[in-house]
């Protein structure tokens, strides 16, 4: 079974959070104080993930991505990965993390079925990274990225939340990281995800990134895989990796988008910035598959043709990340 939307877009690719609590606080992300955690009673259980996994599998749903808050902060992940990478008829289970525990974790997770890893890192300045994620330890992600290569996974893809006058004057570092290594190097405009009213002056649009990197490499653009994000890809010559620009704000990728998501707490999107959420809680307790599953269809049938995040006039939602998955 497939899920095709009003607009013709094949959903076939789910975000999953399995919590909202993490172990940085990214400033893009979260505010300093963080945010109130969810009760455990709150947020869906290990169960009630899989439940709600098999019942999108069964709806022809290919790829899932596992995310948070930090994915792997929760206890019994790794178990619960297993029994995911199992599900008859999923093509693809991938995670996104934050890399701070990934050194003693990454061979467990491969070895659940993990296929690939997403690292979230904004800079590979010690101090600046401290600065950005309000005291990380830069040296432990990179410690994870080589345990991730030991343990046999795919060459990782890294994600840079760009940030002008934060962190970009370091996009020419990352571009070289994707020549020297064979990285995926994923460039991503700064969203309006807090209670910023400056967010604008933070903002690099995608066409800058890519005119300040292309005036010092040679690049050529590729093809997109079919169950691939919203990147637009391209490789500098004689590189051993990728770069990719992701442009939610300056240019809408949504005719493509084949995504929905669920939370840690239950609520399923078909939009990142969508107000309205389908509550799977009094789903998932009522029992009925076949129901949760033709819920499922109504929530992709609803799903809006684009969102309107950055319009002129528009008052923008204001969300924390931890509490979506991003």
């Amino acid at each position: 079974m497939e899920m095709i939307d009003t607009y013709g877009r094949r959903i076939n690719y789910l975000r999953l959070s399995v919590t909202d609590r993490c172990n940085l606080r990214c400033r893009y992300c979260m505010p300093a104080e963080g945010v109130a955690k969810l009760g455990h009673d709150a947020v869906l259980s290990y169960e009630e993930l899989f439940r709600v996994a098999r019942a999108c599998v069964a709806n022809g749903i290919e790829k899932i991505r596992v995310t948070g808050g930090e994915p792997l902060v929760r206890k019994g992940l790794v178990d619960f990965l297993a029994r995911l990478s199992s599900l008859p008829g999923l093509k693809e289970l991938v995670l996104t993390t934050n890399g701070i525990l990934l050194e003693e974790l990454a061979l467990p997770l491969r070895q659940a079925g993990v296929a690939r890893l997403n690292i979230s890192l904004d800079s590979l300045e010690p101090e600046n990274f401290a600065r950005i994620t309000r005291g990380g330890d830069l040296t432990r992600v990179l410690a994870g990225i080589e345990a991730a290569e030991r343990a046999g996974f795919p060459p990782v893809k890294i994600n840079m939340v760009v940030m002008r006058g934060v962190n970009d004057h370091e996009l020419l570092r990352f571009a070289q990281l994707s020549v020297d290594q064979p990285y995926t190097v994923r460039f991503i405009e700064y969203m309006p995800t807090l209670e910023d009213k400056d967010w604008h002056a933070q903002g690099v649009p995608g066409s800058e990134i890519l005119q300040r990197i292309a005036q010092h490499y040679p690049m050529l653009p590729l093809v997109s895989a079919e169950m691939a994000g919203p990147a637009r890809n391209f490789k500098i010559e004689g590189a051993a990796g990728a770069i990719g620009i992701i442009t939610p704000i300056s240019g809408h990728f949504c005719d493509s988008c084949n995504r929905i998501r669920v939370s840690a707490s239950g609520l399923l999107r078909g939009c990142l910035f969508s107000d309205k959420a389908l509550d799977l809680k009094a789903l998932l307790a009522y029992g009925d598959s076949g129901m949760l599953r033709y819920q499922l269809r109504g929530v992709v049938h609803a799903k809006p043709g684009r969102h309107n995040l950055g319009e002129a006039g528009v008052e923008q939602a204001r969300l924390a990340m931890s509490r979506i998955g991003g």
